[in-house]
């Protein structure tokens, strides 16, 4: 394989992760449903939705914790995703070797 056909490849790959991480979303729910976040392939925070039981005007620490924790664990549900979808993509392309 010459290394004009290896460049090709890689762009190809580079496009289909591109287009992918636009169209991938996860969705997490922390504190028994009390706060839960969607994020795209671009760890974009898209959507955020808070139960109106969880401010608890006592404690708004508990809250902002829990935006945390759904936005870190949205973040690492998306890494194993991505993992997954470029797993998909290059064992889809040719072998270079």
């Amino acid at each position: 394989m010459n290394t004009h056909e290896l460049l090709k490849q890689a762009e190809e790959v580079q496009r289909r992760m591109k287009s992918e991480l636009g169209v991938t979303y996860v969705e997490v729910a922390v504190g028994g449903g009390m706060v839960t976040v969607e994020m795209d392939g671009h760890r974009h925070l898209r959507k955020v939705r808070i139960e109106p039981d969880a401010a608890d005007p006592e404690d708004p620490g508990m809250l902002e914790d829990l935006i945390v924790a759904a936005v870190n664990a949205a973040s690492h549900k998306m890494d194993q995703t991505l993992r997954e979808k470029l797993g998909m993509v290059l064992t889809s392309m040719p072998s270079v070797f």
